[in-house]
């Protein structure tokens, strides 16, 4: 009798032991980053970023902050980046704006597991995304080649920002190697451009398919489901391989994209989700903004 009553009151003292335990975990910190361009007024009355983070505020265990370009320190300041486990960045039409130090403040903190970095459709050319898209390029070249041989020398080369390739440019990043007599080696590796060459509009339906349905940012997303109106972008996209691809889209003209890719940068990740357009409701929409949150919380645990 004593050992059933003890049985009885191990997993009632366990429960409250989790619970007590949740309800004092320390929250994620998560800013919420938009340059707040106008013709976001088509399509939120608040502001596109703004409307992520009120998704975020008021999901259990996440402090959400909403900055933007025009804050204080571009929105991006120490004060902020101190206070940000989980960076979710949208931009458009004002990339060049952004301080290249301050992404590559960001891309430090990445590396180092201060901060995990999600980007958003037009953000890929964000500076903080081409950053640490030239900083993976690095990396995989130092690990694959100069680990291995010093004779091998690297010249890294960085595209003009913001021009976009033709459908026949040589994918980014790519290597160009010399030998020579001497035995030397030279690499000229040209960093990813980080873009696409087409794009549409037209605000017609993309199909999105749950290529691992199994990772954390896939959990409780469909198979397959329908984003009922989007921007498209087409592949070739001029990123470096990622680590996983989460989602892929489609549309009905044949276009397809690799929309959830995530990357590991140091002890640190990035994570590109590609639905979006400003002018559009798309982050209105139940499922994107489960992704999203999904990904702020994997992205908050360490590797």
């Amino acid at each position: 009798m004593i050992l059933m009553r003890t049985l009885c009151v191990v997993p009632t003292l366990l429960a409250a032991f989790l619970i007590a335990n949740l309800a004092s975990a320390q929250p994620i910190q998560v800013v919420v980053w938009d340059e707040q361009q106008p013709s976001q007024k088509q399509a939120y009355s608040n502001f596109l970023g703004n409307e992520i983070a009120s998704h975020l505020a008021s999901q259990p265990g996440l402090a959400v902050r909403s900055v933007n370009l025009d804050d204080a320190g571009q929105g991006l300041g120490t004060d902020i980046l101190d206070n940000c486990q989980v960076l979710v960045y949208w931009d458009h039409a004002r990339h060049n704006e952004v301080k290249r130090d301050t992404a590559r403040e960001i891309v430090r903190r990445i590396k180092t597991g201060q901060l995990a970095m999600i980007s958003l459709h037009s953000a890929h050319w964000s500076l903080p995304f081409i950053e640490a898209m030239a900083e993976v390029t690095r990396n995989r070249t130092h690990q694959r080649y100069a680990s291995i041989d010093q004779r091998v020398e690297i010249d890294f080369v960085q595209g003009q920002d913001f021009v976009g390739p033709k459908r026949d440019s040589p994918i980014t990043p790519r290597v160009a190697a010399r030998k020579f007599p001497d035995g030397r080696t030279l690499l000229k590796v040209y960093l990813p451009n980080c873009a696409f060459p087409g794009w549409r509009e037209d605000g017609k339906p993309s199909y999105l398919t749950t290529l691992l349905p199994n990772h954390p940012i896939a959990r409780g997303i469909p198979a397959r489901f329908t984003l009922p109106a989007t921007e498209m972008y087409d592949e070739p996209f001029h990123i470096p391989q990622p680590d996983e691809v989460v989602f892929e889209e489609r549309w009905a003209g044949g276009e397809w994209f690799r929309s959830g890719c995530v990357w590991h940068l140091g002890r640190g990740r990035v994570f590109y989700f590609r639905p979006g357009h400003e002018t559009f409701p798309v982050y209105k929409e139940k499922v994107p903004l489960q992704i999203i949150e999904n990904a702020v919380r994997w992205l908050a645990t360490p590797r």
